[in-house]
Formats: structure tokens, C-alpha cells, sequence
């Protein structure tokens, strides 16, 4: 476990709802020695793979894809929340550990054939990340990684996105 990181990350109980331990990514926002940790982790994790584009999911995965995406010299597509996009989008509706949304993303931003990585913040059930993957494939592209800065594996998360490989900088136990 990377200890700046987990100096970094703020831990708030019963937040959306009660019996939710929130890991709150801002904090690491607010630190640039953490913040510079993860970008430059990636960059290294990434910066050798066959990706034509990154998927950003609204809204802390658009703050770690963004200086990827920079630094990669890459597309950055935003997965936003039902209703931000303008224009003709593909839409999904998706369930969290506390409720239901909807991603959407503009049918203009992927192509036939083309490697995605998709990016968060956090990574708990996958139901999030899951909807991306069939944005992407409606879209005729291919989500060949996940990444998050943050991973709750005791949600089993790898098994709901399996196959793909799923990476992350840190991993917390049920607490």
C-alpha cells in the first residue's frame, strides 16, 4: 500500500448514507506530492499500451484522466451524468452499493475499433464502470483497462469486470 496516498485519502462514515465509508479523493487533490504520485504512476503504468483514447467517468475520474491524456498525447472522451452532453449520446443506466444513475457519452467520441481505457476515481462495485464498457462497445470501440486510483476489492469488483484488467494505485479492506 502506497503510504502517501493512504496518509492522503480522507475517510468520512456515513457518507452518501449511512453505513457508507466514503474514501475521499479530494484530499489527494489538495496534496500535490499525492496528486503528482498518481499521475506519474500512470504515465508509467500506461505509457507503453496500445490505447487510442481515455474515458473519463464525472466526475473526480476526469482530474486523473485529463494530465494522462495530456502526457499520452491522447483523446480524452468525459462519461458524464444523464443530460450534460449536448448532441446525440448513448446512454446507460448502471446500479451503486447506494442507488441507481445513468452515464452517458456522445456517439461523435469513439470510433470503430479503437482501445479504450476507462478511468475513476474509485473502483467499488464496477456497476459504473461496467455501463462504460457497453458505452464503449455500442460505440464499436473495445475497453481493453480500467484503472482507479482508489480500489475496494472485498466489493469484488475484479470478477464483475472480468475479463478486463482491472488496475488500481491503492486498495482498502472493509472498514
Amino acid at each position: 500500500m502506497c503510504s502517501i496516498l493512504d496518509k492522503a485519502i480522507r475517510r468520512v462514515p456515513n457518507f452518501p448514507k449511512h453505513g457508507i465509508l466514503f474514501y475521499d479523493i479530494t484530499s489527494v487533490l489538495t496534496n500535490p506530492e499525492a496528486f503528482g504520485y498518481c499521475i506519474d504512476s500512470m504515465e508509467k503504468m500506461y505509457r507503453n499500451s496500445k490505447i487510442d483514447a481515455i474515458a473519463a467517468v464525472e466526475s473526480r475520474g476526469f482530474v486523473f484522466a485529463s494530465p494522462l491524456a495530456d502526457r499520452l498525447k491522447l483523446p480524452l472522451v468525459l462519461i458524464r451524468k444523464k443530460g450534460k452532453l449536448p448532441g446525440a449520446v448513448y446512454s446507460e443506466e448502471y446500479s451503486l452499493e447506494y442507488g441507481t444513475s445513468t452515464v452517458e457519452m456522445q456517439k461523435c467520441d469513439i470510433q470503430e475499433g479503437m482501445n479504450v481505457l476507462v478511468i475513476d476515481d474509485l473502483i467499488a462495485t464496477g456497476g459504473t464502470l461496467k455501463a462504460v464498457k457497453r458505452l464503449v462497445e455500442t460505440a464499436g470501440g473495445k475497453v481493453i483497462g480500467f484503472f482507479g486510483v482508489i480500489g475496494l476489492p472485498f466489493l469484488n469488483y475484479k470478477q464483475e469486470l472480468a475479463p478486463v484488467e482491472v488496475q488500481t494505485l491503492i486498495n482498502f479492506d472493509s472498514e
